[in-house]
């Protein structure tokens, strides 16, 4: 999923020390990739730059030319793709309920709609509720918010009656008995839709601060303050997300990667993996772990939106079609059971090592016999002809309909507005980004971000990666990881190597940018003016700044104004 990670880059010939060989050479090198590029081969999620190796050709002074436009993907009918992106859960409410358990913890703990905007992030429909609720919701959300005044908001049995009337985001409940009436309490069952993390509401009838909201759906926007970690911690079997969380291997010696000293076993207790899951620091809130190697390596969620303008997908730039990414969040990610197929156990052996692989999966299974889960893999997909490939990563695909349903919708979907404070700023740092940034990213939003991944050496001059595994079957590259630096962790097993291109970074939407807390995938840089700074230092992830503060507040105004109308 390509993510506005708002990364402009000074890329001149005087700042990187490029010589035309090199940018000779690497013209040579990128069209050796482009058929490949346009292949695809296979898994992950979007970021910027260009390597002294690397240097794309045919750049204009408003950006990179039609050489390097994303693949053009298949699209359906973009009304039933609504349905698809908001409700379809291919049938994973049964990993949500049955193993996770997520409905139960909620019930357990007594969790208020309240608590679900405070502590989860999530948001609630107001137009999936009936008029007497929505009435009540509206005049509850005026008042102080304490029991006595917003009794509605503060009881557990509201929740239960939002999710059963379809109003909690991403969460939908199914008829899962079949009698025709929708209620968990009565053996139905909660699954997860991409609008978890990719909607938010207009927030009209409540904003809860560093929280969710209360209001219109607004789908393709990304849910900043959405404590994807803490809600899956909420379930009462949270070890069943085993192999998406930060995990220690002895085929790895005994080392982790990710945030966390120290990983998950699979003797660890619910007690460590909530912990791990509930820690901030380990998993920041607005982040989606979606590798399912072991490695802890959350990245923030990004906008679906114009998608038709986004590609290769993934802030390591694996995949080259939505659909092909979307089918992989399905049948990996949100219902991990699917890795301990034998398809599934082949894809971690090709991303991590036989060892490394087999560890996960025999592991998971040994969760999963612990936790009393059976009948796994719950997902509804169908067998893949071509098992390993960018289409079927797990040997599986779900409804290919259906995914190019939500291909159209999702293309349909338009950026917000951008906000102009001060348009004579705007001008100057639309001036100063044509003379600086356009080596990779386009002026005009309008025109799809091109398709090139940036070399890691490029992108992050401090990456310093020890090996992990030096040998991987082409044209997977070693796994390296740079240790005293959490930002190529998400590059370090999956990454752009899996359809023949390098270990780096893809390039961006520079969009929505006014609403984003934090810059870069990883959540280091807190803010738009910080990523221009050059007190970050030469050697620090996009190290691409604005000395003089009047023309890095100018470039920050032009970034916040970004939109695909102008």
């Amino acid at each position: 999923m390509n993510y506005p990670e708002s990364w402009p880059c000074p890329f001149t010939e005087h700042l990187l020390g490029v010589t035309m060989n090199a940018i000779k050479e690497a013209q040579k090198v990128r069209s050796r990739l482009t058929p490949v590029l346009l292949l695809g081969l296979l898994a992950s999620f979007a970021g910027c730059g260009s390597d002294s190796n690397t240097t794309p050709a045919g750049m204009g002074s408003d950006g990179p030319d039609a050489s390097e436009m994303p693949v053009v993907h298949q699209t359906g009918n973009a009304v039933a793709g609504q349905t698809v992106f908001r409700f379809e859960t291919f049938g994973n409410e049964q990993f949500w309920t049955d193993a996770l358990r997520l409905q139960q913890g909620m019930m357990a703990t007594q969790m208020t709609p309240l608590m679900a905007l405070q502590r989860l992030g999530l948001s609630i429909d107001i137009d999936a509720l009936d008029a007497t609720t929505r009435q009540t919701l509206v005049a509850e959300s005026m008042t102080n918010l304490s029991p006595q005044s917003a009794p509605m908001l503060n009881d557990p049995n509201t929740l239960i009656n939002l999710i059963n009337a379809n109003a909690v985001i991403g969460i939908p409940a199914k008829d899962s008995n079949r009698d025709g009436i929708v209620n968990i309490r009565n053996g139905d069952k909660t699954g997860t839709t991409c609008a978890l993390c990719h909607t938010i509401t207009d927030a009209s009838v409540l904003n809860m601060p560093n929280g969710g909201s209360i209001g219109r759906r607004q789908d393709g926007r990304a849910p900043h303050n959405l404590n994807f970690g803490a809600l899956v911690a909420t379930g009462l079997n949270s070890r069943a997300y085993y192999p998406v969380l930060q995990l220690t291997l002895n085929a790895n010696g005994g080392r982790t990667l990710g945030r966390a000293p120290t990983g998950i076993r699979p003797t660890s207790t619910e007690a460590e993996v909530d912990a791990y899951l509930s820690n901030p620091e380990f998993y920041p809130v607005g982040m989606f772990d979606d590798t399912f190697d072991g490695n802890g390596d959350p990245m923030h969620n990004m906008p679906l939106f114009r998608t038709d303008l986004a590609a290769p997908w993934g802030s390591d730039g694996t995949i080259a079609r939505l659909d092909n990414f979307n089918n992989l969040v399905y049948t990996g990610l949100l219902d991990p059971t699917t890795v301990t197929t034998p398809d599934g156990r082949a894809f971690l052996r090709k991303l991590g090592g036989t060892a490394a692989g087999d560890e996960i999966a025999d592991g998971y299974v040994q969760v999963l016999a612990a936790t009393g889960v059976t009948g796994f893999p719950f997902l509804q997909a169908n067998v893949h002809q071509n098992p390993g490939s960018e289409e079927a990563p797990l040997g599986i695909r779900v409804d290919d309909t259906k995914l190019l349903d939500m291909n159209a919708y999702l293309n349909s979907l338009q950026a917000p507005a951008g906000v102009v404070t001060d348009a004579a700023a705007v001008s100057r740092g639309r001036a100063s980004f044509r003379n600086n940034c356009t080596s990779c990213h386009n002026v005009d939003q309008r025109r799809p971000v091109p398709a090139f991944v940036v070399a890691m050496r490029t992108i992050f001059p401090g990456d310093n990666p020890e090996v992990l595994l030096p040998q991987r079957n082409p044209p997977l590259n070693p796994i390296l990881n740079t240790v005293d630096s959490f930002f190529d962790d998400k590059m370090a097993v999956v990454n752009a190597s899996l359809r023949g291109s390098i270990r780096g970074t893809a390039l961006p939407l520079l969009l929505d940018l006014a609403r984003k807390p934090v810059f870069l995938h990883d959540n280091s840089v807190p803010s738009l003016d910080d990523l221009l700074n050059p007190s970050r230092g030469a050697a620090a992830p996009h190290p691409f700044f604005f000395a003089d503060p009047a023309q890095r507040s100018d470039m920050v105004e032009f970034l916040r104004s970004l939109d695909t109308g102008s």
